[in-house]
């Protein structure tokens, strides 16, 4: 698979990534050999290799679930650089 400057170029606003026209051919070629890499591992037979469910030995290392003090919303919206209504107001960044 082979990624053509237009899609670098997708990929980099899908992103929010901002750099030089000089440097696309660059990126272009750098992700080109992510996928080559992982289109060898594709390659490779993983049919007798059983799936990974936990890699602790099915140990269970949680914690006990303890409850503790907590911020107040106020204390939470405090260092908030907008907030309203008992929440902090971010930008939209779905649907540009």
């Amino acid at each position: 698979m082979s990624l053509s400057k237009e899609e670098v170029l997708k990929v980099a606003k899908l992103a929010r990534l901002k750099f030089p026209e000089e440097r696309i051919e660059k990126f272009r070629e750098e992700l080109n050999d992510i996928l080559d890499y992982i289109d060898m591992l594709n390659e490779v037979d993983t049919s007798e290799v059983k799936p990974l469910v936990n890699v602790n030995d099915g140990v269970n290392n949680l914690r006990e679930d303890v409850p503790t003090p907590s911020l107040t919303v106020a204390e939470a919206l405090e260092n908030a650089p907008v907030a309203a209504e008992g929440t902090v107001v971010v930008p939209k960044v779905v649907g540009e």
